[in-house]
């Protein structure tokens, strides 16, 4: 019988053609592969120390695909995948001349080695498909470069071969499994600690709104927190004054490598879809200057506003606080351009304003509910797949404008399912100033007198409902509002609200 290496003529140098020319075979180990499948069928005990990254299209020959997937199916259901067993599901595979299956798979199983080297060859086997996907990615870059859709953008093509490099990368990966718990509570106690260090004491990422903070315990790292309200509740200006009392605590340490290690505050990113970069920095000049943002944009403002406003502008300078007004863009696109952030600048967290304005990867034509729980899944992971918290804010549904108590609750959320599933943190903005404004009644009643006192009680006063909180309680956390300049701050310890169940 000829020797099984003769399967493959391939080789991993430069071979040359009839008319002279050299190509590159994929790379490859034929070998690596035949070890691998021989030590299976002697032992399937082999089978369990690749199977948690191993799969059959790692495999570069076509047949050796066929015996893995096989044995895999075969291991699987309880049975054995020996040489007797495997021929009857591979009778129909052709080999050359002089070659039967079962001949071919007693030759593995003959010259197998030993079972302790098999996840040495299973990452061989790995890392080589891997490196063939590469080289298929490069090779479709450099395709598209040269022929693009007249409706294609290089930035889309970027976005693209991004994605397709990101989920190698993440699909690559076979250092997950069991951990001992002693790791993970040495990863506590360095939590722990680091929340000893921090200002206040937080093992999260302090908003600087002191009673949220408590409430929380801060911003938490791999956490999806949904910020919700119906419009004119000031969503943006709470998720806003977050982020840049966050960006604006910033500060690092240097590791002996080099990189910088966050020691507080945080490094932003924020996904302003519905508003400009521009808008959205007028709003955070006037939070920090005082002066309403409706006098900058009209130019209605004197030399001492125009000062204040320069010196805001002057310290916010330096601050790093990065803005994507982009519009429209899809969950792929956003987790494209996060994970850029997070390896260019650093990233500590992400804010989306808002989610039902991004896009799934499919159609529009398909229902909405299954497009948005596409995205808040794609949120939730890439929240853990970098380690930061994602501040996602989301609209609320007209329902509760139907109810005497307009205080949202977890029904209200749009869409709710997917939403209200995949998030750790849900926090409700409610402003009862805004609703009593609305319903003025005729001066002079006793209604209007009642009125301007139910005013007076509500004026410059919000409640940050938390509806859902997976690492500590529900309530409601009262916060100072000032409608002018869009910011929320602390109340003063006398005016808290009574926590509400």
């Amino acid at each position: 019988m000829p020797p099984i290496e003769h399967l493959s003529n391939r080789r991993a140098l430069p071979s040359t053609t009839s008319e002279g020319a050299t190509y590159r075979a994929p790379p490859n180990n034929i070998e690596a592969e035949q070890a691998l499948l021989g030590a299976i069928l002697v032992n399937n005990d082999a089978y369990d120390r690749v199977s948690d990254f191993l799969r059959p299209e790692h495999f570069s020959e076509e047949l050796h695909r066929r015996i893995y997937d096989v044995q895999s199916q075969l291991i699987r259901a309880g049975k054995l995948a020996t040489v007797v067993t495997l021929k009857t599901f591979l009778a129909d595979i052709e080999l050359p001349a002089g070659i039967t299956i079962q001949g071919y798979l007693a030759r593995l199983a003959a010259e197998a080695t030993t079972i302790i080297n098999t996840e040495d060859y299973g990452r061989i086997i790995h890392d080589l498909a891997t490196r063939r996907d590469l080289i298929n990615i490069g090779e479709d870059i450099v395709n598209t470069a040269y022929d693009s859709p007249i409706d294609s953008s290089p930035r889309a093509q970027i976005e693209e071969a991004e994605r397709r490099l990101y989920s190698i990368a993440e699909t690559g990966r076979y250092d997950g499994g069991f951990q001992r718990f002693s790791d993970a509570l040495t990863t506590a106690i360095d939590m722990a600690n680091s929340a000893y260090m921090r200002d206040g004491h937080l093992s999260g990422i302090a908003t600087g709104l002191i009673d949220l903070d408590e409430k929380m315990g801060g911003l938490q790292k791999s956490d999806l927190i949904i910020v919700a309200g119906r419009p004119g509740m000031g969503k943006t200006a709470l998720a806003t004054n977050m982020a840049f009392n966050i960006a604006k605590a910033y500060q690092y340490e240097l590791e002996p490598d080099g990189a910088h290690k966050t020691v507080n505050g945080g490094i932003v990113g924020f996904f302003s879809l519905e508003m400009s970069a521009e808008q959205l920095a007028t709003r955070v000049i006037a939070e920090q200057s005082g002066v309403p943002s409706y006098k900058i944009r009209r130019g209605d403002i004197n030399e001492d506003d125009f000062r204040r406003i320069t010196d805001a502008a002057r310290d916010m300078q330096s601050i790093p606080f990065f803005i994507d007004q982009s519009g429209g863009i899809s969950i792929a696109q956003l987790t494209a351009r996060a994970r850029r952030l997070k390896r260019q600048k650093g990233l500590d967290l992400l804010v989306v304003d808002y989610l039902q304005l991004l896009a799934g990867s499919k159609s529009r034509n398909d229902n909405r509910v299954q497009e948005l729980t596409e995205i808040t899944t794609g949120l939730k992971a890439l929240a853990k797949e970098l380690n930061v918290p994602i501040l996602a804010l989301s609209q609320l549904s007209r329902q509760v404008e139907n109810r005497d108590d307009k205080r949202p609750q977890l029904s209200d959320l749009r869409e709710s399912g997917s939403i209200e599933q995949d998030a750790d943190v849900v926090l409700f903005v409610y402003r009862e100033e805004y609703y009593l404004r609305n319903r003025e009644p005729r001066e002079g009643t006793e209604e209007h007198i009642q009125w301007m006192t139910e005013m007076e009680r509500a004026h410059g006063r919000a409640e940050a409902i938390l509806g859902k909180q997976r690492h500590g309680p529900t309530g409601t956390v009262g916060l100072a509002f000032e409608a002018e300049v869009t910011r929320f701050s602390n109340l003063a310890d006398e005016d808290k609200l009574p926590a509400r169940a």
